[in-house]
């Protein structure tokens, strides 16, 4: 009895070492079972793309910015060689998105890197302007002026005049009524019982959401609704932890006419600069939102 117990554990340690030896080779064969063009022309194709893309970008900013080569190496593949490449957004959209990101993290030096680079492909001063100040009733407004001057001091570096025209349409007398009419063109569905229903301790949140983000912000020129909306749900997925607004503002991209493709290729565009978690969740409540 001791003897086949014995032979019983050796075989199944055999087992054991035959299923691991197994799969170590198929590990180490992966690679083999691509073809080699394929391999060949993945590596080209990104470095083909996001090189130039890179150039026309930052001309001539290089990895050495960040103190790590290899790192930003990596990043910049990533970045410029995968996600610019895919998509229908436009380099503009891409760079707003990014701008709006970049203020929400507080990546100062990066912001006015992409300033520079919004600058080099065509965006504007007013709309690059715009991008930023979209973000602050979402991140607090003490953020959003450290944004505020980063992108200053990228535009003082590239010799554009300020102060920058106001794009404001609203008066201290209009900004509410102006901000409940665009607040309830996005979101048409039960806004107008909303303030009503509020407990009297929380109808000031009502009217702050109406008169601060959409009389303050959302009316202002530049860029249109639908591209605040993105900015919007980018600035929200960007943070973590904002699942609920999220949604909110997935449906009011539908409302104004983004569609769900669209939304994907927004929040994709945040990847490199929020990690894999945060866009995951914001993809999911895209997904969750859409199919009701």
């Amino acid at each position: 009895m001791p003897q086949f117990k014995y032979f019983m554990i050796s075989m199944a340690v055999l087992a054991l070492v035959m299923a691991m030896t197994l799969l170590l080779e198929r590990a180490c064969s992966a690679e083999e079972m691509v073809p080699e063009w394929a391999l060949k022309a993945q590596l080209r194709e990104r470095s083909d793309f996001g090189r130039p893309k890179f150039e026309e970008l930052f001309k001539g900013r290089d990895g050495a910015r960040y103190g790590d080569e290899e790192l930003v190496a990596v990043m910049d593949r990533f970045l410029y060689g995968d996600i610019f490449r895919r998509g229908t957004l436009t380099d503009k959209q891409r760079e707003l998105i990014t701008l709006a990101v970049l203020t929400t993290n507080r990546n100062l030096d990066d912001l006015k890197a992409h300033v520079k680079a919004s600058l080099n492909i065509g965006v504007t001063p007013e709309e690059i302007k715009e991008a930023v100040y979209q973000c602050a009733p979402y991140i607090g407004f003490t953020k959003a002026l450290e944004g505020a001057y980063a992108m200053n001091e990228a535009f003082r570096e590239k010799k554009i005049k300020l102060p920058l025209a106001s794009r404001a349409t609203v008066t201290e007398k209009d900004r509410y009524a102006k901000g409940f009419v665009t607040q309830k063109s996005i979101f048409p569905a039960g806004l107008d019982g909303m303030y009503q229903s509020s407990p009297e301790n929380r109808k000031h949140m009502a009217e702050y959401l109406a008169s601060v983000c959409f009389g303050d912000f959302y009316t202002r020129g530049a860029i249109d609704v639908k591209m605040r909306e993105i900015l919007t749900l980018c600035v929200l997925s960007a943070q973590g932890g904002c699942e609920s607004q999220v949604k909110s503002h997935v449906q009011a991209n539908l409302n104004v006419g983004n569609d769900e493709d669209l939304m994907i290729e927004a929040i994709t565009q945040c990847l490199p600069f929020i990690g894999f978690p945060r866009t995951l969740n914001a993809l999911a409540c895209v997904a969750e939102v859409v199919k009701k």
